[in-house]
């Protein structure tokens, strides 16, 4: 039974096969980005082990094709397996070695930068200062308790949570939160808008500002913006009804609706949404999820350059100062296109501004990757072998030519000299 095992992860079959699945992979993946979006498409074809169909009206999945991860992992199943099997260890070998090492190398380093790997945006204000950055794409549903003036406390429930529309409790929590009503992507509407399944609250701003449903987008150029109608009850008691949504506070969605609906509403989308339960204060948002830092991050001073005569960008760069208390650092640092700051393990880049009068911004792509070493490394161990088992090679080859070639044995006559010497 071992045997057979060995042989079939060892099996050149194998590979082809899964190549093969891969390819396929691929082109189904590619086709529902057009229907899913590109991260959609990603986390369900390419970052799960199946890729899973659920039939309409009913709550079960059923599995019907392997997905990426699956097929990384039986590749490298069976390159394992058949190194273990086939490879034997010797110098005229090293090449091939460190070649099939650097592909090893090269899929764990992969995954481990799909596990690990995560991005999100610091957006600051000229001479304004951040201490996190937000996720790109993630949201949460935050409970702020702002009793304690000198430090907030904040209860993080994923969206995931509010999708699934039940009633949510947290030990830390004195009240639970009931889901009513969830927009997976949505947009603000008036009172006298008659835009069908809209929703407003008891509370907060959806007593002034509505919000109905929208058909989920998947083009890159747009995101979905969700909204969620919940209830805050303790006990047999409620404190009324609260409408949270990203529109309220993520970029760049409440700059546009600010714009748009800010005058009417007369400053009330500036204001936190809050309450007060059993003597404390508390404020609620739905938000992108934060990463907090152990510093700060001032920007001094954005610049934005354009080549003479036109509107073409030439350069974007931010002047910013890292204060780090535990460390006692504070220091300045030049961050421009294709020369981000790598601190404490994660790369900022430079990634958009905002170059007007009284609004200048700039936002930094903050990627933190504990794998990001391993592309460079599989590449060099690739580059290596190949190089190694090249040589040797050529050596080889050069020996076999000259024990091949015979030794040749010309016969000349004897000299004539005519002229005779002086």
């Amino acid at each position: 039974m071992l045997r057979r095992l060995l042989n079939f992860f060892s099996s050149l079959w194998l590979t082809v096969v899964l190549l093969a699945l891969a390819l396929v992979l691929v082109f189904i993946g590619t086709l529902a980005q057009v229907k899913l979006g590109l991260y959609v498409a990603q986390e369900e074809y390419f970052r799960s082990f199946f890729v899973w169909w659920q039939p309409a009206g009913t709550n079960f999945k059923l599995p019907v094709f392997p997905a990426g991860w699956l097929l990384g992992t039986l590749l490298l199943v069976n390159l394992l397996v058949a190194h273990i099997k086939r490879f034997k260890l010797s110098w005229k070998k090293s090449g091939i070695l460190l070649i099939h090492s650097g592909l090893i190398f090269l899929l764990v380093g992969q995954f481990l930068t799909e596990v690990y790997q995560v991005e999100s945006v610091m957006r600051i204000s000229e001479g304004g200062s951040k201490n996190f950055s937000e996720d790109s794409r993630k949201n949460e549903l935050a409970i702020i308790d702002v009793t304690e003036a000198a430090s907030n406390k904040v209860i993080s429930i994923p969206e995931s949570f509010l999708r699934q529309g039940e009633e949510i409790r947290h030990p830390e929590l004195p009240f639970a939160i009931r889901v009513k009503t969830y927009f997976e992507n949505s947009t603000p509407t008036g009172k006298m808008d008659d835009t069908p399944g809209k929703i407003s609250s008891t509370h907060g701003i959806g007593k002034r500002l509505q919000f109905a449903p929208m058909k989920i987008t998947a083009t890159m150029d747009d995101d979905n913006k969700p909204t969620a109608l919940v209830e805050i009850v303790g006990g047999n008691e409620t404190t009324g009804e609260w409408i949270v949504s990203t529109w309220l506070n993520r970029y760049p969605w409440f700059e546009s609706l600010n714009a748009q609906m800010g005058s009417l509403l007369e400053g009330e989308l500036e204001k936190p949404q809050s309450f007060t339960y059993a003597g404390r204060n508390y404020e609620i948002a739905l938000r992108a999820i934060r990463y907090y830092k152990p510093y700060t991050v001032t920007l001094l001073e954005a610049t934005h350059d354009k080549y003479q005569g036109t509107e073409i960008p030439k350069n974007f760069s931010s002047q910013v100062r890292i204060d780090n208390p535990k460390k006692g650092e504070q220091r300045e640092v030049l961050i421009y296109m294709n020369n981000p700051l790598r601190y404490e393990g994660e790369t900022y880049f430079q990634f958009q501004m905002n170059a007007e009068p009284g609004m200048k911004s700039s936002a930094f792509q903050v990627v933190r990757n504990p794998a990001a070493i391993t592309p460079y490394v599989s590449c060099t161990l690739v580059g290596v072998g190949m190089i190694v088992q090249f040589l040797m090679h050529l050596v080889a080859f050069g020996r076999r030519r000259n024990k091949a070639t015979p030794t040749r044995v010309v016969s000349e006559p004897n000299p004539v000299d005519v002229g005779g010497a002086r």
